[in-house]
This record gives C-alpha cells, sequence and structure tokens, in this order.
C-alpha cells in the first residue's frame, strides 16, 4: 500500500514560508511600534518630568493668599501623603502595581474576553496605574478610545517603568491625575473637596478622591453625592478585599457621610490685592522667562493677613451702616428711587429686599445704588502694602477702587496746600480773614461761572490761624491762602505731584478745595511722606519671586525720594494731629477709644457724593473712601468724612495696632522745630501781661513783631 509523504523540500518552503512571514509580521509590528513612539516623549522627558504647579500667593505672615494656575496642581511628596489614601488608589485602580512592568497581563486578557462576548470593543479597560500617569503626563498620547492611544500608552508606560521606581510612579500618579472641578492632583483636590491638606485625610475622604478617579463628572461628590457615596463604599470594600482596612476601621468609614464637602471654592484673601499682583506679575513674566500660571512660583508679598481681616471687617460695619442711610433716603425720595432702580423693568419690592441684603442686587444697578468703598494701609517708612479693599467685601468685582477710581477728594486734598504755605516759610501763627470769597469755575462746557463757596457750615468770622483753619476745615481760609498767594495754585499742584499724585490736579483757585480728581492708594502714600520725615515711598506689594525650588528670581524693595524737608513735614503732621485731636477727626479719640499719636484729615465732597478720611500714625497710614460708583448718586445730606467714612478707619487703627502690638510712637521731631511763647490773642511775640500759649516754629520763622494789643507804656 502505497503513502503519500511530501518530499522534504515541500516542508522545507512551507516553514521558510512561514518564517518570512513572522519575520514580515515582526518587522510590520516593530515598524508601526517605532512610527507611534516618533511622537512619544524620549528617555530624557522622562527622566526630567516638570508638570505645571500652581503658583501662589503668600502674605508677609506666612498665609496662602490665592492661588494662580491654568490646571490646579500642587505638588506634594509621596512620604506626605497618608498611607490608606495610597492603598487606595492601588486597591481600586491597579491591584497588581508593585508586580507588573507597565501593564498587567491579567488585564489586558480579561478585558479582550470581555469586550470579544459583548461585541464592544471599548466594554472593558485595561489601563495600569502607568498606563492612566502616562495618558495624564503627555498630551500627544491622545485621548479618544481607540486601539492606536492604547498602543502608545503601553510604550510610555513600559518607558516609564524602566525609568523610575514604583514608589516615584505613584508619587507621580497622585500628583498629576485629574479629580474633576479643575483639580490635578491630591493636594489640590483635597483643598478644593475638604478644605484641608492632603496629609490630614481621613479614610473616608481618600476612599472619595479615588471614586471619583474613574469619571470625575459622574462621580463628583459636589454634583452626585449619592453615586459619591456608592463609588466611596466600592472602593473601601476592595480596600478590605486586599487586606489594607481592618474590619472595624471599613466599617466606620462606610458609616461615614457627607458632611465636610466644600461646595462652593474658597475664594481668596484679599482678592482686590491678589488681583493687583497677579498684574504686576504679568508684566514680570516675560522679562523673567517664567509663566506665573504654569511654573510654581512663589510669590511673597508685603500684604498682612491679620490686617487685612480687621480692615474687611471695619469696612463690611461701615457699609452696612452707610448703605442704611442710602436705602433710607432713597425710599422716602420716590422719584430718585425710581430713577435709579429702573422700576419700570425690576419689581421694587426685589429692589428692596436686595437693598437690604435679603437677595443680591441685580448687576445692572450696582453702580446706582450700591454705597461702595476703597481702603488702602500703608507702611510709611517703607510705602509696603499692608491691607487692601478694593470695594465692598459682599460685592466683589474686577474694579479695584484702591488704585483705579478718580474721585473728588475734598478736604483731604487741603494737606497739600497747607504744606506749600509752610514750605513758602508761613507760619503755622498766620492768619487770614475767614470771610466770603468769590471764584470763577469753568463748567464741563468750558464756560466760566462765579461760585461763592462756603464753610461746612456755614460759619464766617475773623482773622483765622492756619492751625485754626485746618482743625475746623474752614473752606474760605484754605481758598484765601490761594488767592492771597500763600499757597499758589500752581505751586499746591507742583506739591501734590511731587508727592506722589499721578492725576491731572488743575492749578485754579478751587484746588483748594479738592475739586480734581485723585487716586486712593496715591492719597494714602502722599499722606506717608509727612509721616516719613518727608520722605515719599512708592508704594509696592511684592517682596520676591521664587521659583518652585525656591530660587529667588527677583526680590522687589522701597523706592524712595525726598519730597519735603523734615521741618514741614512735622510742621503739617503737627497741625493735622490738631484734626484728630481737638477737629474733625476727635470721634476717632472719644467715641473710637483710638489713643495713638496720629495725624489726620476728613474729607467730604460737595453733594455729599464722597466722603474720606485719610491718617497716619509713625507706623500706620491708612486711607478710606466711600461713595456710589456713579458720582452723581449722594451718601445723603450730613453723610460726611466724620460720619460715613472716619468710623471704619478708626476701628482699624484702633484694632490693628492692638493686634501688631504697636507702641505709642510719637512723631519725632527735627532739631530745627523749636516751642516758642506767644500772645494768644494776636499770636505776636508776647509782653509779659499778655495771655500765653506756646507754639511750634522753624526756627528763624517765630514771631517777632510784638503785640500791638497787650502793649505796656
Amino acid at each position: 500500500m502505497a503513502t503519500n509523504k511530501k518530499p522534504k523540500s515541500d516542508i522545507a518552503k512551507i516553514f521558510l514560508r512561514s518564517l518570512i512571514v513572522v519575520l514580515l509580521g515582526a518587522i510590520s509590528v516593530t515598524g508601526f511600534v517605532i512610527y507611534l513612539a516618533q511622537d512619544l516623549p524620549s528617555l530624557e522627558q522622562l527622566e526630567n518630568y516638570d508638570p505645571d504647579l500652581v503658583t501662589r500667593i503668600y502674605s508677609s505672615d506666612g498665609q496662602i493668599l490665592d492661588e494662580l494656575f491654568v490646571q490646579k496642581r500642587v505638588f506634594v511628596e509621596l512620604k506626605d501623603i497618608p498611607a490608606h489614601m495610597r492603598h487606595a488608589v492601588v486597591a481600586s485602580e491597579d491591584k497588581r502595581f508593585y508586580d507588573h512592568w507597565g501593564i498587567s497581563l491579567r488585564s489586558v486578557f480579561r478585558a479582550v474576553v470581555v469586550n470579544i462576548v459583548s461585541f464592544d470593543p471599548y466594554a472593558q479597560g485595561f489601563s495600569s496605574l502607568t498606563q492612566q500617569l502616562a495618558r495624564s503626563l503627555y498630551k500627544t498620547i491622545g485621548f479618544a478610545d481607540s486601539y492606536t492611544r492604547k498602543i502608545k500608552e503601553i510604550i510610555t508606560a513600559v518607558q516609564i517603568e524602566r525609568t523610575y521606581t514604583k514608589d516615584e510612579i505613584l508619587e507621580m500618579y497622585l500628583n498629576t491625575v485629574h479629580f474633576g472641578h479643575g483639580t490635578y492632583g491630591v493636594e489640590a483636590a483635597t483643598k478644593r473637596f475638604f478644605g484641608k491638606e492632603s496629609k490630614e485625610l481621613t479614610i473616608d475622604e481618600s476612599a472619595i478622591l479615588v471614586g471619583v478617579l474613574p469619571s470625575p463628572a459622574s462621580y463628583s461628590p459636589i454634583r452626585h453625592p449619592e453615586r459619591a457615596i456608592r463609588r466611596r463604599n466600592t472602593v473601601l470594600r476592595l480596600m478590605r478585599e486586599q487586606g489594607y482596612l481592618k474590619l472595624a476601621e471599613y466599617k466606620e468609614a462606610k458609616s461615614q457621610i457627607l458632611e465636610n464637602i466644600h461646595y462652593e471654592p474658597k475664594r481668596g484673601t484679599a482678592p482686590y490685592f491678589t488681583e493687583y499682583v497677579r498684574r504686576i506679575l504679568e508684566k514680570e513674566d516675560e522679562a523673567l522667562d517664567v509663566n506665573i500660571y504654569r511654573d510654581g512660583l512663589k510669590i511673597f508679598t508685603t500684604l498682612d493677613s491679620r490686617l487685612q481681616s480687621i480692615a474687611e471687617a471695619a469696612v463690611l460695619r461701615s457699609i452696612e451702616y452707610n448703605q442704611n442711610k442710602l436705602n433710607k433716603r432713597l425710599f422716602n425720595d420716590r422719584e430718585e428711587f425710581e430713577q435709579l432702580s429702573y422700576l419700570t423693568i425690576f419689581p421694587e419690592d426685589s429692589v428692596k429686599m436686595m437693598l437690604k441684603g435679603e437677595m443680591e442686587l441685580y448687576k445692572d444697578l450696582r453702580t446706582k445704588l450700591l454705597v461702595q468703598s476703597a481702603f488702602i494701609v500703608l507702611n510709611p517708612k517703607n510705602g509696603s502694602i499692608l491691607a487692601m479693599v478694593g470695594g465692598r467685601p459682599d460685592y466683589h468685582d474686577q474694579f479695584n477702587r484702591t488704585t483705579q477710581a478718580k474721585r473728588q477728594p475734598g478736604s483731604v486734598f487741603k494737606p497739600f496746600v497747607y504744606t506749600t504755605a509752610l514750605d513758602n516759610g508761613y507760619p503755622i501763627t498766620e492768619q487770614l480773614l475767614n470771610q466770603p470769597v468769590v471764584l470763577n469755575v469753568q463748567n464741563m462746557d468750558g464756560s466760566w461761572v462765579k461760585w461763592k463757596p462756603q464753610n461746612y457750615d456755614l460759619s464766617t468770622g475773623g482773622l483765622t490761624t492756619l492751625r485754626e483753619g485746618l482743625r475746623k476745615s474752614l473752606n474760605l481760609i484754605s481758598v484765601r491762602m490761594v488767592q492771597q498767594g500763600f499757597a499758589p495754585a500752581e505751586q499746591v499742584k507742583k506739591t501734590s505731584q511731587r508727592m506722589g499724585i499721578s492725576t491731572n490736579i488743575r492749578a485754579v483757585d478751587a484746588i483748594a478745595l479738592g475739586t480734581s480728581e485723585v487716586i486712593p492708594i496715591e492719597m494714602v502714600a502722599a499722606y506717608s511722606a509727612l509721616a516719613n520725615k518727608g520722605v515719599y515711598s512708592e508704594p509696592f506689594g511684592i517682596l520676591r519671586i521664587e521659583d518652585r525650588y525656591g530660587n529667588v528670581l527677583k526680590k522687589f524693595g522701597p523706592k524712595r525720594e525726598e519730597v519735603l524737608s523734615a521741618e514741614t513735614a512735622y510742621l503739617m503732621t503737627d497741625l493735622m494731629q490738631t484734626v484728630m485731636n481737638r477737629g474733625t477727626g476727635g470721634s476717632a479719640r472719644w467715641k473710637y477709644l483710638f489713643n495713638h499719636p496720629a495725624a489726620g484729615k476728613t474729607g467730604t465732597t460737595q453733594g455729599w457724593s464722597d466722603a474720606w478720611f485719610v491718617g497716619f500714625t509713625p507706623n500706620i497710614a491708612a486711607g478710606i473712601w466711600f461713595g456710589v460708583d456713579d458720582y452723581r448718586v449722594s451718601l445723603g445730606k450730613g453723610q460726611d468724612g466724620s460720619r460715613a467714612a472716619l468710623p471704619a478707619w478708626a476701628e482699624f487703627m484702633r484694632d490693628a495696632h492692638k493686634e501688631l502690638g504697636l507702641p505709642h510712637d510719637k512723631f519725632e521731631r527735627p532739631e530745627n522745630i523749636i516751642d516758642f511763647e506767644i500772645c494768644s490773642v494776636t499770636k505776636s511775640s508776647p509782653w509779659p501781661n499778655c495771655p500765653l500759649e506756646t507754639e511750634i516754629f522753624k526756627k528763624g520763622t517765630e514771631p517777632t513783631r510784638k503785640c500791638k494789643i497787650h502793649k505796656t507804656y
């Protein structure tokens, strides 16, 4: 019987062909892998892993004020992450993490079987924790579901496993993975959801965070708390099954409820200040070759978070008082209320509830109906910004009134007039008539009209000294100083500019009454020069910028310039102390019990549209403004600087000096300032029988003319 045997040559041919097919397949696969790997990160890139990090802005007392970021990520070392957080990730996301070399073959096999059986190529995933890291780290891999993406993930995962240890991979994963709501990494997520640091995470909180990972949008504890609880319990069960939790720990964690979730992201401290800093940083980033939103910089500022809190509290209390005053006026003036509130559009009852604080006021009505404020606090010795409130703390917006608002200063501008007169050699005892004057004032249309200014209390009188004129804030005295050449308008303008005022100050007689607009921070800086012996310090808010490794990229410091003599500064300060002790600022003493040596000035504009108080001690200078953004809307009759603005200033200064434990320092007197006895009636050199008082003078300007009333023959 014959048998069919293939010749050996045929078997050899089959083997050779099979070998060629295998080789061609291998070459094709290798070529495909090489092609896919072309746009993947190199080994060098993997070894120099450098993710985007949050830039943090710090106060001078070490508090985090705010964070700047594109993706909110804060790096934290693995040793500072609780063990149960690490265990939760491994148990839920990749239980064979410590055994595989980048991919888990068991997971791949299981996924292939499930996908074939279900006729769905994406029904079951098989990404290892390292593959997820690869996907998170490198955008070139792509996020769309595809087999190509999976192959790229595998290649990169193998490279990562060859480059890093398991703990390093886990550390990178925990610092890069997306937890939803714009947060990347466990530290940022912990802050967002629980308002604390990751090292403080409890077991159930760790399980909640890990439960979010498969689908942050679907399992967010903020948007879907019930789903989040179910996912948390699944993670806890996996941890228990894999031996990471004892039974008692598992039961306790599973019984916890979602009671400490932060549903709204916490607003940064001092938002107007941090925005002011951010704008400065945007100008610096190109020069320093940094990206403030990605490079994880540390910005150390001058702001004191303790003083900021005191300032915001003081402003808010006065805002409530002033708003109630405005509401009462508007509710009693039907015509004005209808006009400002657009009652033909908005319901009256709703608007009234909003103004009373029971609802949030419509944005369209805020510029006309909300009392606003600007409060700035400086260190007069170097210009560092200690606190900044650029608007109502309860209605934060993008307009920083401390640095951007231009408002009429009223009588807080008068110190520039008096400073000019003192600089021209006139003594404090110089006297002018407290009688009506006539001013030529230019209207907006260019026409000129005659204006007869009056004192706030409508009073008139006889000869009045500079000290008395400022103490009572007499408009007629200030105007006469300008008109009679004690302080010519052009000189007053130059004095204000020399002291840091950058706005257009109109050199007309009305300059004496503060009719030209100014910026609050510049007014406080100008007053600071008086507190600092005539040396002006430009306000600044940043101390230094560091990179993520602690290297100092740039330092900032004071920019000082002598703008007045120490003698003029001291004389002006002494005049303004009279305002505080016996004048329009006196309630700071008897009502608000602020007893540190201080100088200051109230300010009110015509029609009570603006209320100011600016003042200083040797250690702190502060200024506050109240008004409505629409300057045509009045705060109300009688809402002057002493009533509407001074209370917040006085409360702040009292509490700030107490908080910092500042001593009752007196203003340092220059050697050329002397005490000199004068006749208390004529302010001249006295005769033996003259009633006496002591006044201060710059040496050489004390009176030499004898008193004519008490002369003895």
